[in-house]
């Protein structure tokens, strides 16, 4: 396999106190990778210095051969990014952010098709304030997609939603995938990544406590529940 995502010694820090304790792994072209621990792990502030969005203290990062440090405005050409705390003014209407969006690329996808892919045609004049919270994920989703990325990044996309929700957007994520493009997948949802991932690591105060397939993390967690600690719905 072509890795496409390579993380050697990441370190990040706040006041001293490493948030991100030198980490490494990589991600295979074609993979759903999934990034799993609980809140205040340093998952966010992994995927924002692989993103370009915060600047790493230590290591390397290589995104499709870019460094995210050094070569931010090359790589977001080629990226999708659904942030954790992602937010619209409430009036912009649907078929406006994704027209809006793609004006930031210079080859964008169709935003009018990724509207009727993403089940959101009948949506396009509804205020972004007017929009259920799964369909505010779909608009998410579509809004990451609408530069044809080759690597997008999810951060939490599910954390709120209702269960049938929840296994609607899981659906969407295996859509993108199926279309070619590497998905990172920031969760906290055991059941989540079991789901949909390929490969998953666990991060634990900083660091990688594990890595492995979903299946082998499970027979981790039925020997020893100590590196597994996070949360499982309903499905």
């Amino acid at each position: 396999m072509t890795a496409v995502i390579e993380v050697r010694g990441l370190t990040k820090r706040y006041g001293g106190q490493a948030v991100v304790d030198d980490i490494s792994f990589h991600v295979d072209k074609g993979e759903i990778f999934g990034i799993l621990g609980p809140n205040g792990a340093g998952k966010t502030t992994a995927v924002e210095c692989m993103e370009g969005l915060r600047r790493r203290d230590g290591g390397q990062v290589r995104i499709l051969g870019l460094d995210p440090r050094t070569d931010a405005h090359r790589l977001h050409q080629r990226i999708g990014v659904q942030l954790q705390e992602t937010q619209l003014p409430e009036k912009l209407k649907v078929r406006e952010a994704l027209g809006l969006y793609a004006s930031f690329y210079p080859d964008p996808g169709d935003w009018r098709e990724l509207l009727s892919r993403w089940g959101l045609a009948d949506k396009a004049g509804t205020s972004f304030a007017r929009l259920s919270g799964g369909q505010k994920q779909r608009l998410f989703i579509a809004l990451a997609l609408v530069g044809n990325p080759e690597v997008v990044f999810l951060d939490e996309l599910t954390a709120g939603l209702d269960p049938g929700a929840r296994r609607a957007t899981w659906d969407l994520i295996s859509q993108v995938r199926a279309q070619g493009v590497t998905v990172v997948l920031v969760s906290h949802f055991m059941d989540e990544v079991e789901e949909l991932c390929d490969r998953v690591a666990i991060l634990e105060r900083g660091r990688i406590a594990a890595l492995d397939t979903p299946a082998g993390l499970v027979d981790r967690a039925g020997a020893s529940t100590g590196h597994v600690r996070c949360t499982r719905r309903s499905r």
